[in-house]
């Protein structure tokens, strides 16, 4: 027996969650989230979550479930979304993913790396030897470990070297080698619907600095504000996780004095629409038609 599940997939700032909504409530469907900055209970008008009010719509599974120090690989977000997928046909609804990180929806759809459990220890370690050390001196060091993750990898992409050094120091070999590996199948019975949506250029760059001036004056700067008053007070970490919200760095640039709100916010308009520009190029080379795939349609 196949069972249907619908993905929603898109660059920031395409519409593809008030999409997903809409068709979620002609459907009976669950809206799950497969966005890796969506997941955390932190930062929700930043990371662009769906507001409360949008989530009495429809059910909703995967936003804001993970504290903001907890880094969320491939590995671990598949896990929970199959739980969440599960949970949903069980119920006699239709599971709708939603979300623009790529990594994730690839992982679900098409396998992953057999990589062995690694023990729940390790992770909370090297998140604080990254908090005390900092990104450069984090990424040097794992160049000492693993020469070839590493290489792989830029010094800024902290979660990514965490989970690399995670399964290092857990299994004895680098990420490389178990990325080389046939990927272990997704789960059988499962065939994926797929809408892409793909703005216009020149529409999608518009709707990525509207929305940030939405963000503003929905109370942004605030929120960041707050969450810079948590990293002082250790409640929250100052890298990696929710920080690398787009906007983040540069409102707290302004909060620091360092740079004047104008130049925060085209800051961030400009790395919201790099980002976006990114999403788009990977969607187009990465979702790809498979066995398992039963339509592609790109809005």
């Amino acid at each position: 027996m196949t069972t249907a599940i619908h993905v929603m997939a898109g660059p920031t700032a395409s519409g593809k969650s008030a999409l997903a909504i809409e068709k979620a409530q002609k459907m009976n469907g669950v809206v799950i989230n497969a966005d890796a900055l969506q997941i955390y209970n932190a930062l929700p008008i930043l990371t662009a979550q769906p507001t409360a009010e949008e989530q009495t719509l429809t059910p909703h599974k995967l936003y804001g479930c993970r504290p903001p120090g907890t880094a969320c690989s491939a590995t671990d977000w598949v896990r929970e979304a199959v739980s969440a997928i599960t949970e949903t046909l069980q119920a006699g609804q239709m599971p709708i993913v939603v979300g623009g990180t790529g990594l994730y929806l690839k992982a679900l759809m098409q396998g992953l790396s057999d990589i062995p459990d690694i023990s729940a220890d390790i992770r909370p370690r090297l998140i604080e030897q990254q908090r005390m050390m900092g990104n450069p001196a984090f990424h040097q060091a794992f160049s000492a470990v693993d020469p070839v993750m590493a290489a792989r990898l830029h010094p800024n992409d902290t979660q990514r070297l965490i989970r690399a050094w995670e399964v290092w120091e857990g299994t004895g070999k680098s990420l490389a080698v178990w990325q080389s590996h046939p990927p272990a199948p997704p789960q059988p019975g499962w065939r994926f619907a797929i809408t892409i949506l793909e703005p216009k250029r020149d529409a999608l760059y518009a709707r990525c600095n509207q929305r940030f001036i939405r963000m503003m004056a929905e109370g942004a700067l605030e929120e960041v504000k707050g969450y810079m008053e948590m990293i002082k007070q250790r409640q929250a970490p100052a890298q990696g996780g929710a920080t690398q919200a787009l906007g983040f760095i540069p409102l707290c640039a302004h909060l620091r004095g360092e740079i004047s709100l104008d130049q925060a916010i085209e800051r961030a308009q400009a790395d919201t629409r790099h980002y976006a520009k990114r999403q788009v190029t990977w969607l187009r080379h990465q979702i790809a038609p498979a066995e398992n795939v039963v339509s592609i349609t790109r809005l």
